[in-house]
């Protein structure tokens, strides 16, 4: 399920062919609608999915409705943003941080072969 800013919601049961079959490179907030610093990550991936649209994917996952697949790629803080390609985690970013750090991070992900 996608919302309005391209962003896709995954689960446990999408997740592979979302994420890590995707051809594009794809940036996944991990998070959980409690969280006070994922709500405030969430406003800067929309707008850098908005800003990368086109060339990077970007989804996201509830870690309390996917605990399986979060306990799978290790997530012990939220909000927890990894960068797949080709598969592959590429880079992690964890807590909220702003929007630069994330761009430069989606930026190197564009330009790694």
């Amino acid at each position: 399920m996608s919302d309005n800013n391209g962003i896709q919601h995954v689960n446990q049961s999408d997740f592979e062919r979302a994420v890590l079959k995707s051809q594009a490179p794809t940036v996944v907030d991990f998070y959980a609608d409690w969280c006070g610093p994922c709500r405030a990550v969430g406003p800067v991936i929309e707008s850098l999915s908005q800003e990368y649209a086109g060339k990077v994917n970007f989804a996201k996952v509830d870690t309390d409705a996917n605990q399986a697949l979060a306990a799978r790629y290790g997530i012990m803080s939220i909000p927890t943003v990894m960068i797949f390609k080709e598969g592959r985690i590429v880079d992690k970013v964890i807590g909220a941080m702003p929007a630069q750090v994330y761009r430069q991070r989606i930026e190197a992900a564009l330009g790694a072969n």
